[in-house]
């Protein structure tokens, strides 16, 4: 089965490459042997066919080929590979780049990208790769990790790639209960070992951000196109800093229990024993700091500014009830 599998792909491929024009799915259909033989070339099985069709297309562009969707005048969707798209220069790539491959694909070992990782560089050792050269070899004694466990990544991940609208339950720090949101995805950046979504927020209308871990239940896909401009990189990657409490315009006192709180440590500007087993320590205060200081629980009391305060009081308050 994954010869016959094999072959009906590499005739869809050569299908798309060798025409001119967009060819319909019926033509596909009555021009490859296999999708005659499975389905005739009648309308007999339309839609164990399209779903075949659609997951031969979709092996095809994992493998790296370029098809386009067009539709013609009369609203008929066609298909084809246009061989300038589908041609590559020859990939020349030293020690040092091959090395620099190697250790990126690592990084997503213990995430869900780590097949595709794996992927790309075996089409890049058929390519031309050079032999004497193993991506895989350790460079050095530290490895760096991505951990994904979030469910929602990859739904997420694709849809930012795709850039289709989602909608999932959230639930806020401060909240007991989760929400609906409905957001358009622009990118997922990690901060600080969490993931975050930036998106537009339908409902509120405005950029927001997300933590993957507050995400409850699926991901589910919306039709339709994005109403709102997807910012440049550089703003969606200020926008999660911002929000995850990155950009900090003010300084904020916190009594800290001894042992305990070592990023927060690691950020401080100011540290002062107490005596008692605690400390003080002064740190930067921005945006999503609150948040930050109720995961560390008890460990924590936070002394000014009063509204930093507040707000941690209030969050440890929504969680005691939830």
């Amino acid at each position: 089965m994954a010869i016959a599998k094999a072959e009906r792909l590499m005739n869809l491929a050569l299908c798309l490459l060798g025409t001119r024009r967009p060819l319909s799915k019926r033509e596909l259909r009555e021009s490859i042997e296999a999708y005659v033989e499975a389905f005739g070339s009648g309308t007999g099985g339309d839609d164990s066919f399209n779903r075949m069709f659609e997951r031969d297309k979709d092996d095809l562009r994992e493998l790296g080929l370029v098809i386009e969707t067009v539709e013609s005048l009369d609203g008929e969707v066609g298909y084809l590979a246009r061989r300038d798209s589908n041609r590559l220069p020859p990939i020349t790539l030293d020690a040092e780049e091959a090395a620099a491959l190697g250790l990126a694909a690592k990084v997503w070992q213990q995430a869900r990208l780590a097949g595709a990782a794996s992927g790309a560089l075996q089409k890049l050792r058929a390519a031309g790769l050079p032999e004497d050269v193993d991506p895989y070899e350790a460079h050095g004694a530290l490895e760096p990790r991505i951990p994904v466990h979030e469910a929602a990544f990859e739904p997420l991940m694709l849809a930012c790639r795709d850039r289709r609208p989602v909608v999932f339950d959230y639930r806020k720090a401060n909240a007991a209960h989760p929400e609906p949101r409905h957001v358009e995805p622009w990118a997922l950046e990690c901060w600080r070992g969490h993931w975050y979504l930036a998106g537009f927020d339908r409902d509120r209308g405005a950029e927001r951000v997300f933590r993957l871990s507050r995400i409850t239940g699926k991901v589910r896909s919306r039709g339709g196109r994005f109403t709102a401009p997807v910012p440049d990189v550089v703003t969606v990657r200020e926008t999660v800093a911002g929000w995850a409490g990155e950009t900090a315009d003010r300084s904020a006192r916190i009594r800290l229990r001894g042992g305990a709180g070592y990023p927060l440590r690691a950020r401080a500007t100011a540290v002062r024993e107490l005596g008692d087993g605690w400390d003080e320590l002064d740190i930067p205060y921005g945006h999503g700091l609150d948040a930050w200081l109720v995961e560390f629980g008890p460990d924590v009391v936070v002394l000014e500014p009063t509204e930093l305060r507040a707000d941690v009081v209030d969050r440890l308050r929504a969680v005691a009830k939830g």
